[in-house]
């Protein structure tokens, strides 16, 4: 619900910036048995997993998985050429695997920006990370571009830290194909979310919001470390679900056909130590999970991961030590899933004809293939990358649709084959052409506010994106007008369905066709996302809220979107005012929020009609009850008189005896 007066304080006056966090819904939870599921297993017994066979010798993994031809590890460099630096300097996310000063295993996603990787030599480069995070000794990254399936995988050791700056010494660089990205459909809008499992037993996997992004995950980095001194982090995508749980504290994953390499295979068998980070297309979180990991191929297991009958050859065991969901200001920043925001064909080299350079290189050096000039020779015939390309993305769809995929789009930036997206729009710009939406539900929140739950029309919904604040444009014929009104997203953003609450004003044209005349079924035009106020991408260590009647809305969107996530941290207080109890908007969920989060969320409600209007003495007593940090932000949203009221609250200044307010 769109209200005229938005504000956003804090002790600078300063205007946040975008979070794409998203709240996912409620599930059905998958059958309680050893036995394929919709689309999961779920294990009871520790028994049952205990006797699944494991593998613990080379040989063994070569026997299900082959030995990789030798033209692979000829793919591979020791220093950033030109096309390697190319990309980096358009690259703006990485996965990235390290490991701490008390050898913790880490995965997460760095970046934000194009070019945010530092070349200072071929075997040199630099970034920022968190000051929370050291690495040391051996790291491994594969480098994103978004839109784009193949990736740029880059190993070496951590050299020096600074600040916020680590230097990486590189020992090797090769490009990977495109096989996990395509199959997690990673740059297409996602399908059908999996139904979360329903856990068995005690264990990280209980902590909140796991098992329901686990359950929408279809990509996720997986880091592992050799016996001498090497480090490798690897993509891993399925069509549903990268990772599945088995029981509390138990994953499986799938471990598909490849290029035979069986790198981290191969380092479990020394080194059991593991770390992942996982993804959901659409959002900004990333859930990290840490444990140990081991290799099965038990007929049963791999049974039920089967795809059209196909199951893989073997699967990664995890015991999970630590699970937990987190924002990430990388993914934030870098917009992934806006395809506004990926790179334009021209302005990157295309990966696979890297590839092949680094192999002819390779070749001739090796004296085992043509002379370099002839090489230089053929790589310039006009149209023959193209034709490369061509060949190699019709194996890519063979291959897959052998091991059960379908619909595979194999292209190299989805952007040049005019693949469709729903994603989040531009920052803040509404959309050229409206969304087509459905109304899935009108839902009662008081006698005078109902909430539109609306998806796509079409079989695939994309999710929607947008910043937790923002507003859409809905758009109707009504008695042959077409009719057009803005309201605030309640919901979080990157959901398939998106959350509008319609307050009735009398005489409104739109507001009482809503209230009157709009059904489960009907259909919209849908504009957006719109607006500058809005969360910012990072959430604070203390977020101040102030709303009145519909006001309310765009701070539930920011509740919701904050809470889903858990932090160690973050302390949020809203002060609601309602006309009287009966117009308390999202009152039950607000109460449900609040007891659920008693140590991060507290709601204050004002009713006019028993405690009279919201003014300046009731705003400044109740902010220096709170004690707010110096740091915390402040978002006003109601009627302009409040909105001054608590401008003028927050912008008098301090004395001595109001230690903590603004």
């Amino acid at each position: 619900m769109s209200c005229g007066n938005k504000t956003v304080l804090d002790n600078g006056l300063r205007t946040p910036t975008v979070s794409d966090e998203a709240r996912t819904t409620q599930r059905t939870p998958v059958p309680s048995r050893y036995a394929p599921g919709p689309r999961g297993i779920l294990v009871q017994q520790a028994d049952r997993l205990s006797a699944l066979r494991r593998l613990t010798t080379a040989d063994e993994v070569e026997t299900a998985v082959g030995r990789p031809a030798p033209v692979i590890r000829l793919k591979q460099i020791s220093a950033l050429d030109e096309g390697c630096r190319a990309v980096l300097a358009r690259c703006p996310l990485a996965a990235f695997g390290y490991r701490d000063a008390d050898g913790l295993s880490r995965t997460t996603f760095i970046g934000g920006t194009p070019g945010f990787v530092r070349v200072h030599s071929p075997t040199r480069i630099s970034f920022s990370v968190p000051e929370c995070d050291d690495p040391h000794g051996p790291v491994s990254f594969f480098f994103l571009l978004p839109g784009v399936g193949e990736i740029l995988r880059v190993n070496g050791s951590a050299a020096a830290r600074k600040g916020a700056e680590t230097t990486v010494d590189i020992d090797e660089a090769y490009v990977h194909c495109a096989q996990a990205v395509l199959r997690s459909r990673l740059w297409q809008p996602p399908g059908p979310a999996e139904p979360a499992a329903e856990i068995t037993g005690d264990g990280p996997l209980h902590r909140p919001g796991v098992a329901r992004f686990l359950a929408e995950a279809p990509f996720l980095a997986l880091s592992t470390w050799d016996s001498s001194g090497g480090s490798d982090t690897s993509p891993r995508g399925d069509r549903h679900t990268a990772a599945r749980i088995l029981d509390g504290r138990t994953l499986a994953i799938p471990d598909r056909k490849g290029n035979k390499r069986a790198d981290t295979l191969h380092n479990l068998l020394h080194d059991d130590r593991l770390s992942l980070a996982a993804l959901v297309p659409g959002r900004s979180g990333v859930l990290h999970v840490r444990g140990h990991g081991t290799i099965t191929d038990d007929p049963a297991l791999l049974e039920t991961m089967a795809l059209r009958g196909t199951p893989p050859h073997l699967a990664l065991l995890v015991d999970v030590e630590h699970a937990e969901v987190t924002a990430n200001d990388a993914l934030a920043r870098s917009r992934p899933w806006v395809p506004g925001a990926h790179p334009d064909r021209g302005t990157v080299p295309d990966l696979m004809a890297l590839a092949g350079e680094h192999l002819a290189a390779n070749s001739a050096a090796d004296g085992g293939g043509p002379p370099t000039f002839l090489l230089k020779a053929v790589g310039a015939i006009p149209g023959l990358h193209r034709l490369l390309r061509l060949v190699m993305n019709r194996a890519y769809r063979s291959g897959l649709r052998k091991e059960g995929y379908e619909d595979v789009e194999p292209a190299g930036n989805s952007r040049r084959r005019g693949v469709p997206h729903r994603a989040p729009a531009d920052e803040g710009r509404t959309e050229k052409h409206p969304r087509e939406v459905r109304v899935a539900e009108v839902r009662r929140e008081t006698p005078s506010a109902v909430t539109l739950v609306l998806e796509d029309v079409g079989e695939r919904p994309g999710p929607f994106g947008f910043r937790p604040g923002q507003f859409f444009t809905l758009v109707a014929d009504i008695d042959g007008r077409r009719v057009r009104r803005a309201y605030s997203a309640s919901s979080a953003p990157g959901s398939s369905r998106l959350e509008v609450t319609v307050k009735h004003i009398e005489g409104g044209r739109f507001s009482t066709h809503v209230h009157r005349g709009l059904r489960a079924g009907d259909r919209l035009a849908l504009h957006g996302p719109s607006g500058s106020f809005h969360a910012e991408p990072q959430p604070p260590d203390e977020t101040v809220l102030v709303a009145a009647g519909s006001g309310v809305t765009p701070m539930m969107s920011m509740l919701r979107a904050q809470l889903d996530v858990r932090r160690p941290r973050g302390r949020i207080a809203l002060l609601y005012s309602s006309r009287n109890a009966d117009e308390i908007i999202f009152a039950d969920e607000l109460t449900r929020l609040a007891e659920a989060h008693p140590d991060r969320l507290s709601v204050t409600h004002v009713l006019t009609r028993r405690d009279g209007r919201l003014d300046a003495d009731g705003v400044r007593r109740w902010v220096t009850g709170l004690s707010p940090a110096r740091d915390a932000r402040y978002y006003v949203c109601g009627p302009g008189p409040l909105t001054e009221t608590v401008q003028g609250v927050l912008a008098a200044p301090r004395s001595p005896g109001r230690a903590g307010a603004p």
